[in-house]
């Protein structure tokens, strides 16, 4: 699976036209927005790019985030200093074109922005994700994912237990 698609940082040379995940505030996001953002460093934003095709087949944006540490799942809250805002990385969006459905193309996109988080020179403590509906409240407590805090689709992945693994 992973010869099939290389993951690099969002370039010029990319061409988002034609991406469509069949989640249109996501692609117009993609297409319209990203750039913007990137530049202004609100958040990076990394492609999965067909090695065959040169195509994008997915995204997502990764960003340096805080949450309130009384926010946090019990089990987790033990687990770290007791500051007032715990810093996180938050995966801000993240998409797979139609196309490449059915590849485990997420997961895969998943895996690399956790891993992007445990190797950062800069300190979190977890991955934080507000998923936009069920289906993707399901995906991430499927890979991990616990909800914290008073937010529906607040969910939360602790870092330490990736960095034990690797």
């Amino acid at each position: 699976m992973t010869s099939l698609f290389q993951i690099a940082v969002l370039g010029t040379a990319h061409d988002r036209s034609g991406f469509s995940s069949g989640t249109e505030a996501l692609d117009r996001y993609f297409r319209e927005q990203v750039t913007q953002d990137v530049r202004r460093r609100a958040t990076a934003c990394y492609v999965a790019i067909d090695s065959a095709t040169g195509a994008v087949a997915g995204y997502y944006t990764l960003a340096a985030s805080g949450i309130p540490f009384t926010d946090l799942p019990p089990e987790l809250a033990k687990k770290i200093p007791r500051y007032p805002s715990v810093p996180v990385a938050r995966l801000g969006r993240l998409a797979v074109d139609r196309k490449y459905r059915g590849q485990k193309l997420g997961g895969a996109l998943l895996w690399d922005a956790a891993q992007r988080a445990v190797r950062s020179e800069v300190a979190v403590s977890a991955l934080v994700v507000d998923a936009k509906d069920d289906a993707a409240e399901s995906f991430y407590r499927h890979h991990g994912f616990v909800p914290f805090g008073s937010q529906p689709r607040q969910l939360v992945l602790p870092l330490a237990s990736l960095k034990e693994k690797h």
